[in-house]
């Protein structure tokens, strides 16, 4: 395979699961900083550092994936050049900056019969994946509201960074990225949705791109998803809450693969996606509730099935009309906090 990008997602994200995955191997890496390239060169003495997707356009035939980890801008265009040359394409989320582009994108990859997906990780969170058992378990009950949060503590907006200009193309701010991932989990649970209400506020100093982010879902099947992600969150809330007519489920800690891996941590490390017992969930009521071991985090799922679909044609990892659905719930929120108003989706 071939990564394109090796900043933070590219380092860390990517990169270790493609070096621990029986059947992958990173033969080239794109990255035209000359930081990056030294880090890349000492993590992958093996692979091609090269400064320019042209050169593994022009090599075609010596890959069989491309994951693009690059600003949101440069998703569409360099999976386009990819589907042109006939490699498969995995991309960090979000698929593209707009519903039309993305369409346009999926289908130029069905045409062409150049697989596609997305790289929606986050469906491999430790609680998310006990939210989902117990759920399917009946152990909640009928699901009433279920309420999922992304916070972060960073007051300062970095300058100069493209998640924070302006510009509808680049795709920036916490609604394009932390909030992908939580309306993925919405719509994984609970599918499809009719009415979308939405906060999008600038809180930072100098911030033009929203930092402070709720979005309400109602979905056709009756249950209430409330989402937050911030940036201003000096206290972080419960990571989940699921409200069930039966009993809830109450998780106050993230999952712990994301700081293993921005802490160099390799995923094939032992004990790695284990939650300690001190941050597992609780289920019950308040007058009865008792500690539900969290579910092994395993964001090492989307590369290991990756190799099944790309070798025996199985589904992809994550469906891009899934990615679809999640950015016509972007855009619906976009329309809500403009209009300040309870958006009907129309299908």
């Amino acid at each position: 395979m071939a990564l394109i990008g090796y900043g933070l997602g590219g380092q860390a994200f990517h990169a270790p699961f493609v070096a621990t995955t029986p059947g992958m191997k990173l033969a080239t890496i794109v990255t035209a900083n000359p930081e990056r390239r030294a880090q890349a060169r000492k993590d992958f003495p093996d692979a091609a550092i090269v400064d320019s997707p042209q050169e593994i356009w022009s090599r075609a035939l010596d890959h069989e994936l491309v994951v693009i980890v690059t600003s949101n801008r440069s998703h569409v265009p360099l999976a386009l050049a990819a589907i042109d040359v006939g490699i498969p394409v995995v991309i960090d989320k979000p698929l593209a900056a707009n519903i039309a582009d993305a369409k346009a994108l999926v289908a130029r990859a069905e045409q062409a019969g150049v697989p596609l997906s997305v790289y929606h990780e986050r469906r491999w969170d430790g609680e998310f994946l006990t939210a989902r058992r117990l759920i399917e378990d009946g152990a909640l009950g009928e699901v009433l509201r279920f309420e999922s949060r992304l916070d972060r503590w960073r007051p300062q907006p970095r300058a100069g960074a493209w998640r924070e200009l302006a510009d509808p193309t680049e795709a920036g701010g916490l609604l394009f990225d932390l909030g992908s991932h939580l309306i993925d989990q919405a719509l994984l649970l609970f599918g499809r949705v009719t009415h979308v209400y939405a906060e999008l506020e600038c809180r930072r100093a100098g911030s033009a791109v929203p930092d402070d982010v709720f979005i309400a879902l109602r979905h056709a099947q009756g249950t209430l998803s409330h989402l937050w992600a911030s940036a201003v969150a000096a206290q972080a809330g419960p990571r989940l809450r699921v409200m069930g007519s039966r009993a809830a489920y109450v998780k106050n800690f993230i999952d712990v693969q994301e700081q293993a891996l921005r802490s160099g941590i390799l995923p094939n490390a032992p004990g790695f996606g284990e939650d300690p017992e001190a941050q597992w969930g609780r289920l019950g009521s308040n007058d009865d509730s008792r500690p539900i071991k969290t579910e092994l985090g395993d964001y090492k799922h989307f590369y290991s099935s990756a190799v099944g679909w790309l070798r025996n044609g199985g589904p992809p990892p994550v469906d891009p009309n899934d990615a679809i659905a999640g950015l016509e719930i972007i855009a619906a929120a976009q329309r809500s906090a403009a209009e300040q108003r309870v958006i009907a989706v129309v299908e």
